[in-house]
């Protein structure tokens, strides 16, 4: 890939971003960088926590859960089916090209052609100008979560993205593996740009001479993205001032950091369940109940929290934490490992099976360490599992190709609704429409899917608790999935950082308003 170098002079960058001698610059290191400039090739956390830094959603939301206004100043339901929202004026994008309605409009119709998003658009109809700053976004059914679908839409600069590229391809095209025209080059609203870019090595994000947002509090004029996959040398990074900001930090480290006069350690209890999958079409003995719940009764999940996680997690038992409307607190862990031996027996597998399985090793909090444990445990009740580790900027590529019988996955809902854990994860795999787009497990019960889609349209809230509530009960039953814990979410910093005011629970640090002491 070719290195952004929009910075071929450190003088034509001063100046081209307006930055002064007194200029800010933030040294963040995170596991990984983004994969993509395109926001929508991938939906992930990082390409998440990419797009709230380089573009900007109509609304986002707030420290309380509820919505504050970007891009969008202030909305309005028109009628059952019709959300309209009125756009901030004035707003350009890094190009210069004025955003307006018509930018929001070939967003949504962009987003709904993404592999990986088109499952959350589907129940969009799609979008209608009303006027220059005024656009209407209608659902094919009345919807419960248009808003928190919001939080989604980051308008892309329809002028810029349009036209073909050098290579006659499409400016707009959505390119997972290969080279594209949004992979390399970025147009959004956001507080900063992209002004140079090696993947994997380093990303500097420089703030936008232009940027709208002239009301938040944030100083931070650069920010130089450096991806340390190791957790002992980021965090060796932050101790000796190599760096001023790190994400996530490892669960072994808290009382290092904690113990360091010149950084500060913030944590939150988070809502990102690590699971793995089962694929029924790659093994036939999956498809058998019993087995995937031996399987579920092998795992002691409560041991790996307490020993790999040091506490720093929750064990889980279904997708959705407390305080989301699926959950149901009768849902238990069940290690039992006499139990999953009598249920191999039952399922004939006595003697056991060998089968493949692979994981990130720079994704999740200690992924490697839980997949190495995962398959320890599994062990015991004679399945002997290969397992192979990779890190993030290869594993989606083979998570998606489907290459092992068991995947570790984790998810974390940013529409921070139930629903969204089971239309990605374990929705019957259906290409149109997107649902289960990560669902390698290729689980699928017609009954689910249709509690699902029922649960989009309900705008009752204790019937739709009730609905969501009977779906996590089922998959429980089935041994749809294995679930090891809900992950905290961490990070850390210099002490003259402001971070409590920028993380949520989403995980999507505020970059753009973070103040610099």
């Amino acid at each position: 890939m070719k290195k952004l170098l929009i910075c071929l002079m450190a003088s034509a960058l001063v100046l081209g971003a307006g930055i002064t001698v007194n200029a800010k610059t933030m040294k963040l290191a995170m596991d990984a960088d983004p994969v993509s400039l395109d926001p929508h090739v991938q939906l992930s956390g990082g390409m998440l926590q990419y797009s709230h830094m380089v573009f900007d959603s109509l609304i986002r939301w707030n420290k309380d859960m509820g919505f504050e206004a970007r891009l969008a100043e202030k909305w309005e339901r028109t009628d059952d089916l019709t959300m309209r929202f009125f756009l901030k004026k004035g707003v350009k994008f890094h190009s210069g090209n004025p955003f307006t309605a018509e930018d929001v409009k070939w967003t949504l119709e962009r987003l709904k052609k993404s592999q990986d998003f088109k499952g959350l658009f589907e129940p969009f109809e799609g979008a209608a100008v009303v006027d220059d700053y005024t656009v209407d976004i209608k659902s094919k059914k009345p919807y419960a979560l248009l808003l928190n679908m919001a939080t989604y839409i980051f308008p892309m600069d329809r002028k810029f993205y349009s036209g073909t590229d050098e290579n006659g391809q499409p400016k707009d095209a959505i390119v997972k593996v290969g080279p594209s025209f949004a992979l390399q080059n970025e147009s959004g609203t956001g507080k900063y740009k992209v002004t140079y870019r090696e993947q994997g090595v380093k990303t500097v994000f420089t703030k936008f001479a232009e940027y709208w947002d002239t009301a938040s509090p944030g100083n931070v004029d650069e920010i130089i993205l450096t991806p340390i996959k190791n957790d002992a040398t980021r965090v060796a990074a932050l101790l000796s001032g190599d760096v001023d900001f790190i994400m996530p930090v490892p669960p072994q480290d808290y009382e290092r950091i904690r113990g360091d006069a010149a950084s500060q350690l913030v944590t939150m209890s988070g809502s990102r369940v690590i699971t793995l999958q089962l694929n029924q079409k790659r093994r036939e003995e999956f498809k058998d109940r019993r087995v995937r719940m031996a399987m579920v009764y092998a795992i002691n999940n409560e041991g790996i929290v307490e020993k790999i996680m040091k506490g720093t997690a929750s064990v889980a038992a279904q997708q959705a934490p407390k305080g989301f409307d699926g959950y149901k607190e009768s849902l238990l862990p069940r290690y039992d490992l006499e139990k999953a031996r009598q249920m191999m027996k039952e399922a004939g597998y006595e003697k056991g099976f060998e089968c493949t399985m692979i994981s990130p090793n720079n994704r999740y909090v200690n992924d490697e360490k839980i997949a190495e444990a995962a398959v320890s445990m599994l062990s015991k009740i004679n399945i002997k599992v290969n397992l192979k580790t990779m890190p993030k900027a290869q594993y989606w590529d083979q998570f998606d190709a489907q290459v092992a019988d068991i995947q570790l996955i984790g998810w974390h809902p940013d529409t921070e609704d139930s629903a969204n854990y089971t239309e990605f994860l374990l929705m019957c795999p259906n290409k149109e429409t997107g649902y289960g787009q990560y669902n390698s497990g290729n689980y699928c019960n017609p009954e689910v899917d249709n509690l699902i889609l029922a649960s989009q349209t309900e705008t009752d809230l204790t019937k739709r608790r009730e609905i969501l509530q009977k779906v996590e009960q089922i998959l429980y039953d089935d041994a749809a999935f294995i679930p090891f814990h809900w992950q905290n979410l961490s990070w850390a910093g210099k002490k003259n950082l402001k971070i409590e005011a920028i993380v949520n629970v989403q995980n999507f640090p505020y970059f753009g308003d973070l103040v610099m002491e």
